[in-house]
């Protein structure tokens, strides 16, 4: 299957290493460059910026979802192709899932995390079989991931989860999947 539409989860802030935004802002414009669509949670803050204004900028198409609670904590992101704001995040992470191809995952906080999981939770279930992609920039996602990988040497999971996860170091690595 092609991927026509990634959603990508990151952080509404911008972290301490600028390695984060670098490679946020040479994801979005890879994306755009291969006419691939971004759907990400709407905000225009920190990485949630830097990705949208830098597909943009190369004419990519960006769709941001935005939770009505989120939209002055976020900034809401009113530049982009498409803007859904919709009741709570349960319908945000609904219509991201629904609208993806594929999901690429950024350095962020909590709210990364818990998009990260459902995500994963659901490939799990079968609810959906996307592509995940971790850009584990400067090993970010290091600790999780050896974590992830102990919940199945431990048996808590059913299938192992490195059939559906791909690791990246460096946003480049995603052309070859594209």
């Amino acid at each position: 299957m092609a991927i026509r539409a990634v959603d990508v989860f990151c952080g509404s802030k911008n972290g301490a290493n600028p390695v984060f935004e670098a490679h946020t802002r040479a994801l979005g414009a890879l994306l755009a460059q291969n006419n691939i669509s971004i759907i990400y949670g709407g905000g225009n803050k920190g990485l949630m910026a830097a990705v949208a204004n830098a597909a943009l900028d190369e004419g990519g198409k960006v769709v941001g979802i935005i939770p009505k609670i989120l939209s002055a904590w976020e900034h809401q992101h009113n530049g982009l192709t498409e803007l859904h704001i919709v009741e709570n995040m349960h319908a945000r992470k609904g219509m991201l899932y629904e609208k993806c191809d594929a999901a690429i995952i950024l350095p962020g906080g909590y709210g990364t995390l818990d998009e990260v999981f459902e995500i994963l939770t659901w490939n799990q279930l079968r609810i959906h079989n996307k592509k995940i992609f971790f850009l584990n920039s400067e090993g970010f996602y290091d600790h999780l991931l050896a974590h992830i990988k102990k919940m199945f040497e431990e048996g808590f999971l059913y299938t192992d989860p490195f059939q559906t996860l791909t690791i990246l170091t460096h946003p480049d690595e995603l052309l070859e999947y594209l």
